[in-house]
């Protein structure tokens, strides 16, 4: 009998990590998410069917993880698949895919990529409609434009507009030399077997927290409801797809508890949830899962239900061969254009027989051993003549273990955006504020990293003394987190910011990577 209960409970366990649901629209909230192990639906003729494949925040185009997770190459196979099981399929992606990357901060023709490698591997894929994330705006005004130019595929979101002259316009691109501006909503047509259409409207937001001169932020909550007011009698069905904290997400989904479906991005981590009758999905960042949702809908009833499926995208899926010629060419262009920063960018510096975490929720969630050699470098770069060293866990962006053998590449794909380390004359009392603040951000960007200072109880402690709150200490930042961007009482306009010292171009400090790559050799 305890073998019994023993197999049960196992089933029952992977049937709930599975994380499939089945959804009835205009249903009873008796209905519940039932776990499905069958995705596909046995097809009635009476009854339309149709794919959506949902990847978010994808910054690598090419696999990750020594190759056992990710390559657009490799989703491009999973969508032909789909494609095959039904025409009826489209592909979207939930927000953040221009910036950041290795890549993009190489200059081809003079220039700098910033994402062009990215929607030209999504171009040759087919891609049917993106929402706007907010590391879209980490390009200038002139780089996006050229990548709306240039993407076949459709944008939307309701809350962000082009703010020029303190005018807001829509975001546009340039189709033939026809301009054409981009929209609040999405709709698309699916064929149903009788030869009628089936009409699904998609609405979107993005989460303002890139602020930038050339946008305009409108509220998340009254766009996407206004957006939803609007299309709702256009179509048959209303979807979500955002660019929202999970939080963000679930007030969505109270607001507008008619949507069976919000896609979303952000998090970089996977995640299934329920407000209501509202399915909220999110897969993992760079690809390593996509949502595979499957619909039913009966035209009669006016009733839709879905399935959705994780899939793991992984060194058993194999590339397309269309897209990986996109995806070799470009990785191609880092090879050779590395060489132009760094000499010998594929000399070994380091062994790591331990993994060093650089992954996405560890390093913005917890201390890690990447996050302590970074630290530690920034304070190697001022020969440890500094009281501690901190940095913001979102300026790693590599999402990934690095085992073995470690190269510079290596340390440019983890910190693609480099930045110097500045030493910093700081106030005790504000550089408590600023490890609270860090602490207390836990899972976003702007957790930090640190390197000689802990908090043991309620106190923080500099070699096992605690911070005076009058007492100056020198303090190796990188330079980002001099911005008030993560963290806002933190700038060299506020009183408790003493001194800042910028290097020169032939200090170590000058560059945090080159930093990391030597003190990595003196190990």
């Amino acid at each position: 009998m305890k073998q019994f209960k023993f197999l049960f409970l196992t089933i029952l366990s992977f049937l709930i990590a599975s994380c499939s649901s089945q959804k009835t629209v205009n249903n009873s909230s008796k209905t519940p998410t039932t776990p499905v192990v069958n995705y596909q639906f046995k097809k009635e003729a009476d009854k339309t069917y149709f794919n959506i494949l949902q990847i978010n925040d994808v910054y690598e185009i090419a696999p990750i993880q020594g190759g056992k997770f990710g390559g657009m190459a490799r989703v491009e196979t999973v969508r032909q698949n789909l494609l095959k099981e039904d025409k009826n399929t489209m592909t979207v992606l939930a927000g953040d895919f221009l910036n950041p990357s290795l890549i993009g901060t190489m200059k081809v023709d003079g220039e700098r990529v910033r994402g062009k490698q990215m929607v030209e591997v999504m171009n040759a894929m087919d891609f049917d409609l993106v929402a706007f994330g907010n590391h879209e705006f980490d390009l200038s005004y002139i780089s996006l434009q050229d990548r709306l130019n240039e993407s076949k595929f459709d944008w939307i979101s309701a809350n962000t507009l082009h703010n020029k002259d303190g005018k807001h316009h829509y975001f546009h691109k340039v189709v033939n030399g026809r301009k054409e501006n981009l929209q609040d909503s999405f709709i698309k047509e699916f064929m149903n077997p009788d030869g009628t259409i089936l009409k699904v409207g998609f609405i979107s937001v993005c989460i303002p927290s890139n602020p930038k001169s050339y946008v305009y932020y409108g509220d998340m909550f009254e766009e996407i409801k206004r957006a939803y007011n609007e299309i709702k009698d256009k179509v048959d069905i209303v979807l979500g797809l955002t660019h929202l904290s999970i939080d963000q997400d679930k007030k969505v989904a109270e607001l507008l508890p008619d949507v069976p479906l919000i896609m979303g991005g952000h998090e970089h981590t996977n995640s299934y949830d329920k407000v209501g009758d509202v399915i909220i999905t999110k897969a993992d960042a760079n690809a390593k899962t996509a949502y595979i949702h499957r619909f039913e809908y009966d035209p009669k009833a006016k009733k839709l239900q879905f399935k959705s499926e994780l899939k793991e995208i992984n060194d058993q899926i194999p590339t397309d061969q269309k897209v990986g010629v996109v995806v070799n060419k470009w990785q191609k262009i880092l090879k050779e254009k590395i060489q132009d920063i760094v000499s010998n960018p594929y000399e070994v510096i380091y062994y790591a027989k331990v993994p060093l975490d650089a992954r996405e929720t560890p390093i913005r969630s917890v201390q890690t051993n990447m996050g302590e050699i970074i630290t530690k470098a920034m304070s190697f770069a001022y020969d440890n003549k500094v009281d501690c060293a901190l940095v913001n866990g979102g300026s790693v962006r590599i999402d990934d273990e690095l085992e073995g053998d470690i190269n510079v590449v290596d340390i440019f794909r983890v910190l693609p955006y480099g930045g110097s380390v500045l030493k910093v004359d700081i106030k005790g009392s504000l550089l408590k504020q600023v490890l609270d603040y860090g602490l207390n951000a836990a899972g976003t960007g702007a957790y930090l990293q640190r390197y000689n200072v802990n908090r043991v109880s309620d106190e923080w402690m500099i070699q096992n003394n605690p911070i005076q709150n009058d007492k100056v200490y020198k303090v190796a930042f990188s330079d980002y987190l001099l911005r008030g961007l993560d963290i806002p009482m933190l700038s060299n306009k506020k009183p408790g910011v003493l001194n800042v010292y910028r290097p020169k171009d032939n200090e170590l400090s000058y560059d945090i990577r080159k930093a990391i790559t030597t003190y990595l050799k003196n190990r």
